[in-house]
């Protein structure tokens, strides 16, 4: 039997970038009907690049298995006409600029008014509330707000992370707030209203540094490639120039470590390492040790070591290497312009899943939507 729990339920989203795009394509995959609604020039992720056979990475990621129709929200037509597919729908997601949906009379609580059984998500940068509720915000903008920068890269320099985890965060938020809402439904017959923000998204992931702060005074250090509070983790140098890293999160792993892999059980129990809070303190006396028995030998041989006794152990990958990684699961999905191989799900169920569908083009889905919907 395939599995698609939402199958039969009917979502709407005007959507662009990441966020919202994100949260909806999830749903799509679980087996929701997406319409995606697209300005005339195309959401702009469209454009972002052309490296996967001339299209975005950021759009074929997002945007599978729905169906785009061109949606002119200056447009009293179109307008109707979406109020006729919003009137269908279980869900409607929007992540347009502060007050443009309630401009153009989609505003969801004009929607939630008019449709009591519909389900409405809104996605912002800071939410519709406070003294931020009318900027513009973007992952990287958010990244620097919440203070996640600060303590991302190098002691000299602070960092973005590498990729737009603040829009993943909210669509992630999204998922879980539009199925619990679904499940609510299902109960009271009725829809209702949900507000997801990038910053309270991310502020959510940043609780234990922020903890940190408010009650120990103690703000968390950039440390690269380590770890503020756990010593030994982190990565060092082989023989061979290449890296590998390791995490040690108990006193047992730490005396395997000593004994069985560098054969010395006098390190173990030596006064500036016998616990994990003087190993951090003695952090840089550490690694040195670490650096210097790791350098005799190959990436290999360590490897083997390292995993022969159970010590938890990973390499320094490039996205080249992660492209060949053993364990990396990938899928194909038609595209416009050719079969696209993308990351499976993540979600792994004991029943069939349903062949992954195709990502669409700009408003092809447009003239079947608009005889279906026909007003």
């Amino acid at each position: 039997m395939d599995f698609a729990p939402l199958e039969g339920i009917l979502v709407v989203s005007l959507e662009q970038a990441l966020a919202a795009p994100f949260c909806s394509s999830r749903l799509a995959d679980a087996g929701a009907r997406v319409i995606k609604f697209e300005r005339k020039e195309g959401d702009f992720a469209r454009n972002y690049d052309t490296a996967v056979l001339g299209q975005s990475a950021y759009f074929v990621w997002l945007n599978r298995g729905k169906e785009s129709i061109i949606i002119d929200i200056k447009n009293k037509n179109d307008i109707a006409l979406a109020y006729k597919i919003i009137s269908k729908a279980d869900v409607f997601i929007q992540n347009l600029a502060p007050g443009a949906t309630i401009r153009a009379g989609l505003g969801s609580e004009n929607l939630r008014k008019k449709f009591p059984k519909l389900i409405t998500c809104d996605i912002s940068g800071y939410g519709e509330e406070g003294p931020y509720k009318d900027m513009k915000a973007y992952d990287f903008l958010i990244q620097c707000e919440t203070g996640l920068a600060s303590i991302t890269g190098g002691p000299d320099e602070p960092s973005r992370v590498g990729v737009s985890i603040c829009d993943i965060a909210a669509g992630m938020y999204s998922v879980q707030a539009i199925c619990q809402a679904l499940l609510q439904k299902k109960k009271t017959g009725l829809g209702t209203s949900l507000k997801i923000s990038l910053f309270d998204s991310l502020a959510d992931w940043m609780s234990v540094p922020l903890l940190l702060s408010q009650y120990s005074g103690k703000t968390p250090k950039r440390v690269g490639l380590s770890h503020p509070g756990i010593a030994p983790y982190g990565a060092y140098l082989t023989g061979d120039k290449k890296m590998i890293v390791i995490s040690i999160q108990n006193e047992r792993e730490w005396k395997r470590l000593c004994t069985k892999v560098f054969n010395d059980p006098y390190l173990a129990t030596k006064d500036q390492f016998s616990n994990n809070e003087k190993r951090s303190h003695n952090r840089e006396e550490l690694n040195k040790i670490i650096n210097n028995y790791f350098q005799k030998y190959d990436k290999k041989v360590i490897a083997k070591k390292l995993k022969d006794n159970e010590i938890a152990f990973g390499f320094l990958n490039s996205i080249e290497d992660f492209n060949n990684h053993p364990q990396l699961r990938l899928t194909d999905f038609e595209s416009p312009n050719g079969t696209v191989q993308l990351v499976k799900s993540p979600i792994i169920t004991d029943d069939n899943q349903k062949k992954p569908k195709s990502i669409p083009s700009l408003d092809e889905h447009g003239p079947s939507l608009r005889k279906e919907f026909s007003l």
